[in-house]
């Protein structure tokens, strides 16, 4: 009988494992004399009701993507990018084709899941999942040259040129790519909205977070491996400490600062307000 094994047994298999909890089992747990077993009971409708709650959630998010299947376009692709507000490095951007009916526990735009190590988990298991997945960057003479915006919206049409086939329709987070090759659609805060944002959203920051790592040991002393680039009062110092290296952005104010440089008047206003990232 379950109910005669130790209660720290009962919890590991049944709540820290996710198990399927036997007919009757709850029910014997919350008559138990003993509070321990009440309490498992309690942890284990606890842990049924958090995950009721995370596959809704997951249902919500695939909205877009089950009209879309629903209407034959089969394979959708998400598209999303990182790296826009920083004052150093790359745009990247990536495109993702999940397969119908996808469901990632977890997924969500990059931005609200926090632990790196969480971020890099889902990036490596939609990258094993996904039908197709492609990134794109532009580069900081690109984002000199095209400003921000439209650097953003380059990264963005080089990652679906990546996917290595054409899609049948294309999410996009808030903007539409200048010559795309399937339909598209932008959607205001799609990173939140969209799996297949949330997908490529989650590629595109742990790619470019890594190439920031990278950048660090070739760049040392502004600590680009810890802030990435984003414009940090750590990173400010740094830069009016040891003026501006090849992966700043000289369009961008701080950078031009520090440069001694005149401000590009009306450049940094030209984003859309949704694009940050």
């Amino acid at each position: 009988m379950l109910l005669a094994l130790p209660l720290g047994t009962l919890r590991l298999r049944f709540l820290e494992r996710g198990r399927p909890v036997p007919s009757g089992l709850l029910e014997a747990l919350e008559m138990d004399t003993r509070s321990g077993a009440r309490a498992l009971a309690d942890a284990i409708r606890g842990r049924r009701a958090t995950n009721r709650a995370e596959g809704q959630r997951l249902r919500h998010l695939l909205r877009f993507e089950t009209e879309l299947w629903a209407s034959g376009q089969k394979h959708v692709a998400g598209v999303d990018e990182a790296g826009m507000a920083p004052l150093a490095g790359p745009v990247v951007a990536a495109a993702v084709v999940l397969p119908c009916g996808y469901k990632l526990k977890g997924l969500d735009d990059s931005k609200k899941v926090l632990d790196p190590d969480k971020r890099s988990l889902l990036a490596e298991a939609v990258k094993r999942d996904a039908v197709a997945w492609g990134v794109g960057r532009a580069e900081v003479a690109e984002v000199d040259q095209l400003n921000i915006y439209h650097a953003g919206l380059l990264a963005m049409r080089r990652a679906v040129e990546a996917l290595g086939m054409v899609p049948d329709f294309v999410l996009v987070d808030a903007r539409r790519i200048p010559q795309c090759p399937a339909p598209q659609r932008g959607i205001i805060h799609g990173d939140a909205l969209s799996a297949s944002i949330a997908a490529a959203s989650m590629i595109a920051k742990t790619t470019r977070d890594a190439l920031m790592t990278v950048y660090d040991a070739e760049y040392p002393g502004y600590g680009f491996a810890v802030h990435k680039g984003y414009p940090t009062p750590q990173h400010e110092a740094a830069l009016r400490s040891l003026g501006a290296c090849p992966l700043h952005r000289r369009s961008f104010a701080p950078v031009r600062q520090a440069l001694g440089l005149e401000p590009e008047q009306g450049l940094l206003f030209e984003t859309s307000p949704a694009s940050t990232g």
